[in-house]
């Protein structure tokens, strides 16, 4: 396909700052992923997250907390922020409120709960996320299409629970990436976590468990 056919089949323009931005046709509706969609998601995201903790297992205690530079001082901690958040978020999906209390308190919670600190081994990361992960299965276990669609409060806008959902897996699979990096730092070999693994590899895991 030529570079002028494709261009008319993507439907993309360039803003004034050069930037690229795909058009949608009138009338289309922003594409949403449904209920079977995000299932899948989560199943991903939550073999994803034990992939990394059996890979950080490996770890002693010093290489787990070692400061190492990055968005988060080391493993343990960026460990740490992707439990916190799907544990934020989720608590926000379950009792929404724009108010600024309920987000101060939520806030508070989190810190409260999810200090770095407090986890001085995988071990005491792992028992946070069971708690986290079984909760978490269980909403996500229960969403429909309708309440997918479902408009929050978000920062000064709105958006659909699917769409914040999808960012918190987008969230989660970025510090991953890291973890990754750090993992090598450290000398220690990380898991692969990449979708397609999980699809060849992990949903087999789960059914033989079963």
């Amino acid at each position: 396909m030529s570079g002028r056919r494709r261009e008319r089949h993507l439907r993309f323009c360039r803003t004034p700052r050069g930037k690229v931005r795909f058009r949608r046709r009138t009338g289309q509706a922003p594409a949403n992923m449904n209920k079977d969609d995000i299932q899948l998601l989560y199943e991903y995201d939550r073999w994803a997250n034990n992939r990394v903790l059996q890979a950080a297992s490996a770890l002693n205690d010093e290489q787990f907390t070692r400061e190492l530079g990055g968005s988060f001082r080391s493993v343990r901690d960026t460990v740490v922020d992707i439990i916190a958040g799907e544990w934020d978020w989720l608590a926000y999906w379950k009792e929404w409120s724009a108010s600024a209390a309920f987000l101060a308190d939520l806030s508070k919670q989190r810190d409260a709960l999810f200090h770095p600190d407090a986890f001085s081994n995988v071990a005491a990361v792992r028992r946070k996320w069971a708690e986290v992960e079984k909760e978490q299965a269980e909403f996500v276990n229960g969403v429909t299409n309708e309440s997918l669609g479902k408009m929050l409060p978000f920062r000064t806008t709105q958006a659909s629970l699917a769409h914040l959902m999808q960012h918190v897996a987008n969230h989660s699979t970025y510090h991953r990436g890291q973890i990754a990096l750090m993992m090598r730092q450290l000398g220690a070999k990380p898991l692969a976590t990449d979708f397609h693994v999980f699809l060849a590899e992990g949903r087999r895991e789960a059914s033989a468990a079963e």
